[in-house]
């Protein structure tokens, strides 16, 4: 996997409220994987949280997407705690659920635009 098959699925994730630095990823073989850090302090950094675990996780007990959603940190007692550290992955194993099909579930369920805060309120 080369660059330009991750390029629609970080453009999206860098517009979702509170991901925040670089998007890292990489994949081999069909398999791949994006990690990036979530402002857990934003107002919204716990619900970009749930809405990206409710998608990339259990959609549906019927649909489940072949990825998985989970944090990643270094022990918290070396680092300062996890606030600083702790990233986010959202990994892939089905060599054929490419990064951007990923884009276009969560583009699909995610609040629209993805990128406009009032859209994330809930009523």
């Amino acid at each position: 996997m080369d660059d330009s098959d991750f390029e629609a699925l970080l453009t999206y994730l860098a517009k979702v409220p509170g991901i925040e630095g670089s998007i890292g990823h990489g994949g081999e073989d069909g398999m791949w994987w994006v990690k990036f850090g979530i402002n857990i302090s934003n107002p919204l950094g716990w619900r970009v949280v749930q809405e990206l675990g409710h998608v990339l996780n259990y959609v549906s007990l019927e649909e489940r997407l072949p990825t998985e959603f989970y944090p990643v940190s270094p022990p918290p007692y070396m680092n300062g705690g996890p606030e600083d550290f702790l990233s986010w992955v959202i990994e892939n194993r089905d060599r054929e659920f490419g990064p951007d099909k990923a884009r276009e579930w969560l583009e699909g369920r995610l609040p629209r635009p993805v990128d406009d805060l009032l859209e994330w309120e809930i009523e």
